[in-house]
């Protein structure tokens, strides 16, 4: 599927596919739901996406979101699935969170919403990893320090016999 500017204008009839998004330190991840998609037309550009395609009942479905930041247009992805249109698209700035999908923090469309079953807090990951790591490190010496002389081995029966 080929990304090129395209002129995707918005059908008469129209509604916008469900959209789960989440973010990742170098991408960012939608997922445009729709039921055997067809006629299928995704136009990425470096500050917004136009999906445009047909549900199994023939449905037109048109999504126009313009992005929190400007994005790699040319090195994003998108895979069409039975029940979903699967796009990865590279952020500009790596390691850095977006904390919404759209430009606009006061648009709020009832058909977007995070994909909590695949989000991850990893701004705050390498925070929390160091915390768990000293957590560990201090029972690891916790225990040292508790553990006093080896139990004596001398009650022990010889097997040798």
């Amino acid at each position: 599927m080929a990304m090129l500017p395209k002129n995707l204008p918005r059908p008469e009839e129209c509604q916008g596919a469900q959209t789960l998004w989440y973010d990742k330190k170098k991408y960012v991840a939608i997922n445009f739901m729709v039921q055997n998609p067809k006629d299928v037309e995704v136009d990425i550009q470096d500050t917004y996406i136009v999906l445009s395609c047909k549900d199994v009942d023939d449905n037109n479905m048109y999504n126009h979101i313009y992005f929190y930041d400007k994005v790699m247009k040319f090195d994003s992805q998108a895979k069409i699935y039975d029940r979903s249109i699967h796009i990865l698209i590279r952020k500009v700035k790596e390691n850095v969170p977006w904390p919404r999908l759209q430009k606009d923090a006061n648009l709020k469309p009832n058909w977007m919403a995070v994909d909590f079953e695949n989000w991850r807090d990893w701004a705050n990951e390498e925070d929390e990893g160091m915390a768990e790591y000293e957590q560990y490190v201090e029972m690891i010496q916790d225990i040292g320090s508790k553990k006093g002389k080896p139990p004596a081995m001398d009650d022990l029966d010889d097997l040798s016999d």
